[in-house]
């Protein structure tokens, strides 16, 4: 007999969900990859019960495995942002506790405006963003993360995934000061010398800048 509704929503929850008590599988397992790889995890839980973390270098899918090896053992409520369109549907419960926040980007509300209202409603909450924006070589990174730290009030929380020496964790934490040009020099700092698990997609940690001519 299949099982009912209220049970399959009870193992939904067991497996993915992100709450006091609870282990998230997927987060579980990509920890067990990391150290069966030889990683080493450094760094201290953020002690912020939110803030908007940064990921980077960010040049292979397999990031997505190192991140959330990442997150598990910061123990860190992390947060996507994805398409609307991934939250419609039977999978719509899943995708959302999987930590995806669905953005609708023709109802004319900006996306900083979007993400400070989920701050707000949320007791701990870590949105995490590759400001790279792409796996391919970028010419600069998006402004997008700093705008929605300033505007929530968040602190900006700096991971890594090295590559080369197979280390990952937690780095600096910065206090948006409203001088985006100050903070990106201090980002760049850390990141430097930082290979991805494909260097040749790497671009230079910098803000785009406006076309003068």
């Amino acid at each position: 007999m299949p099982a009912a509704p209220e049970r399959i929503e009870s193992r939904v929850r067991l497996l993915f969900a992100g709450g006091s008590g609870t282990m998230c599988a997927m987060r579980w397992l990509a920890e067990k990859y990391l150290r069966w790889r030889g990683w080493e995890l450094v760094g201290v839980e953020p002690p912020h019960g939110k803030f908007l973390a940064v990921a980077a270098p960010h040049t292979s899918n397999w990031d997505f495995v190192g991140f959330l090896g990442v997150a598990r053992h910061f123990r860190i409520p992390a947060r996507v942002i994805g398409k609307h369109s991934l939250v419609r549907g039977p999978f719509g419960p899943l995708m959302r506790r999987l930590g995806i926040i669905p953005v609708e980007r023709d109802t004319g509300q900006g996306l900083v405006q979007q993400m400070v209202g989920e701050y707000a409603a949320a007791d701990r909450m870590a949105l995490v963003i590759a400001p790279e924006g792409t796996r391919r070589a970028a010419p600069f990174w998006r402004s997008g993360f700093h705008r929605i730290a300033t505007a929530a009030g968040v602190p900006i929380v700096l991971t890594f995934l090295d590559y080369e020496h197979k280390r990952g964790g937690i780095g600096p934490i910065i206090e948006p000061t409203g001088q985006m040009e100050d903070d990106m020099a201090t980002i760049a700092a850390f990141y430097e010398g930082m290979k991805g698990k494909n260097p040749e997609n790497q671009g230079p940690i910098r803000l785009e800048q406006p076309d003068t001519a």
